[in-house]
C-alpha cells in the first residue's frame, strides 16, 4: 500500500472507555493519519514493517505556499512572522499582548485566546501541570502523550490560564522529557491527591490573581475549580519500548524503514527509531507498507 500526502499532526481519539471501581476513566487510545487535510485510517499496523519518504516538498499549513523551510510546524516564513497562532504568547501565554493592542489577528483572538481554558495536571513522563482549550480535552493530553490527567480548574481566557500555569510551575513542571515518554509507562500518580496539595498551598496565589483580573472588566471572568473531575487515563497501542532512544530526522534522512513497534503521543515507535510526525507537519510525504 502507498499513500501520499501533505503531512498533520496524526488524529487521537479514544475508544473502548470504562470507569473504575475508583472513578477513572479509562480509554484505548486509537490513531488516524491526516494527510492532506483529510483523516485516513492508518495504513499499517502493530508490528508491521513501514517507510515513510520525504519527497523535499514543504507546503505552508497557513497559506498553501511552498517554502524552502517550515516555521512554527509547518509555516512559511510570511506566515509565521504575521499570524498569531505563531506568536511568542501561544508557547507562553502569560505573555499575551492583547489588552496591549498589539495582537496580530482580532479574529483568532476571539476563537482562541478569549475561549475556556482549562488547567490540568498530567502524567506523561512525570507530573506536570498544562493549559488547554476547554474544547481541546482530551485531544492535548493525547499528543502529549498522557497516561493519566486531571484538570484541576476552568477560567475564560489563555492569558489567565498562563497566569495559573506558571504559579504552579513554581512546583510542578510544565514540560514532557519525551525520552522517557517514549521509554515506558510513567509511574502511577494520585493526581487527586496532589490536586488537593496544590489548591490548598496555592489558595493565597490563586486568590490574589483572581483579583488582579477582576479589576480589568476584559479579563472578568474569574477562575472556577475543579475538585469534583475524576482522573482520565489512557492507554496506548504500543507493543515494545526500545531500550535506547534513536530519534529520525527527515530532513538529515527522507527515507526511514523500520518495524512498527507503537504509537505515543505524537511519536512513531519503530525497532530503528522514533519519528515526531508533528515535527513534519507541512511535508509531503509517501508512507509505503509491505
Amino acid at each position: 500500500m502507498e499513500l501520499q500526502g501533505i503531512c498533520h499532526k496524526m488524529h487521537a481519539s479514544l475508544a473502548n472507555s470504562s470507569v473504575t471501581e475508583h472513578n477513572t476513566q479509562k480509554a484505548n487510545v486509537e490513531y488516524q493519519f491526516i494527510l492532506d487535510e483529510s483523516k485516513v485510517e492508518l495504513p499499517f499496523s502493530l508490528g508491521q514493517e513501514i517507510e515513510i519518504e520525504w519527497t523535499g516538498q514543504i507546503y505552508c499549513v497557513s497559506c498553501g505556499a511552498k517554502t524552502p523551510k517550515s516555521y512554527s510546524q509547518g509555516h512559511c516564513f510570511k506566515c509565521f512572522k504575521t499570524k498569531a497562532s505563531c506568536d511568542m504568547c501561544i508557547m507562553k501565554p502569560e505573555t499575551c499582548h492583547y489588552h496591549l493592542g498589539t495582537c496580530r489577528e482580532e479574529s483568532f483572538a476571539q476563537s482562541v485566546c478569549f475561549q475556556p481554558h482549562i488547567v490540568y495536571l498530567a502524567n506523561s513522563s512525570a507530573l506536570k501541570v498544562g493549559i488547554t482549550r476547554l474544547g481541546q480535552m482530551p485531544t492535548r493530553w493525547l499528543d502529549q502523550g498522557a497516561t493519566q490527567a486531571l484538570p484541576i480548574m476552568k477560567v475564560g481566557s489563555r492569558r489567565l490560564s498562563g497566569h495559573l500555569e506558571t504559579m504552579f510551575g513554581e512546583q510542578v513542571a510544565d514540560k514532557t522529557d519525551w525520552r522517557k515518554l517514549l521509554k515506558g509507562e510513567a509511574e502511577p500518580l494520585n493526581l487527586v491527591d496532589v490536586r488537593e496539595q496544590l489548591l490548598e498551598e496555592f489558595a493565597p496565589k490563586i486568590q490574589k490573581i483572581r483579583d488582579e483580573f477582576s479589576q480589568n472588566l476584559q479579563f472578568s471572568e474569574g477562575i472556577e475549580l475543579l475538585d469534583q473531575e475524576n482522573m482520565r487515563e489512557f492507554i496506548y497501542p504500543v507493543e515494545q519500548y526500545p531500550e535506547k532512544i534513536k530519534s529520525h530526522n527527515l530532513d538529515k534522512t527522507p527515507t526511514i524503514r523500520g518495524k512498527l513497534h507503537g504509537i505515543k503521543g505524537q511519536y512513531l515507535i519503530m525497532d530503528t527509531g522514533v519519528i515526531n510526525i508533528r515535527k513534519y507537519t507541512g511535508y509531503q510525504i509517501i508512507i509505503r507498507t509491505e
